[in-house]
């Protein structure tokens, strides 16, 4: 399963009021359900941009609704426009190394970070830029790799596990 980026997930999910935040409450609920499915399921799930959001807001964390330095709207999307750091020993450093230069198109960003879940990127204001799941093959990142200029590892790594589940 890939979650893909978006709309905002409704903060009502979370238990804020909506203060900056454009939603689609009925792919909320899709993609929770989906989500839930596939964790059930052992499927592997990669979430991206709003797909991390989902994933944290799923695990029960908490998001920041409108942090508007993150967003780089003046530069194409495949912009590498800031480092990310990755945690030695995490699914993600295995794909990405120390670190890894990536886009940045959110204006969204956890604050809470959900219950079984592990931030594994940083960048360096302390930023969660990816997770992963204790316990199931999810991880997600708040950059968008389908949008860069290369090839990203994170799309080998779900599609590699979805294989070996038909092999």
């Amino acid at each position: 399963l890939v979650l893909t980026g978006g709309a905002d997930v409704d903060p009502a999910r979370y238990g804020h009021e909506n203060t900056d935040s454009h939603t689609e409450p009925r792919r909320d609920e899709v993609e929770f359900t989906l989500l839930e499915l596939a964790i059930a399921d052992e499927l592997p799930v990669l979430g991206i941009c709003r797909g991390l959001q989902v994933v944290n807001v799923y695990a029960g964390g908490t998001l920041r609704q409108h942090v508007p330095e993150h967003a780089r709207y003046d530069t194409g999307p495949a912009a590498e426009s800031h480092t990310v750091s990755f945690v030695a020993g995490s699914a993600l450093h295995s794909l990405y190394g120390e670190t890894a230069d990536v886009n940045s198109l959110h204006h969204q960003t956890i604050d809470t970070l959900g219950d079984g879940l592990t931030a594994t990127a940083h960048v360096d204001d302390g930023t969660i830029e990816g997770v992963e799941m204790t316990g199931a093959a999810v991880i997600a990142v708040q950059w968008h790799p389908e949008m860069m200029s290369h090839d990203d590892p994170a799309f080998g790594w779900v599609v590699e596990r979805a294989a070996r589940r038909v092999g």
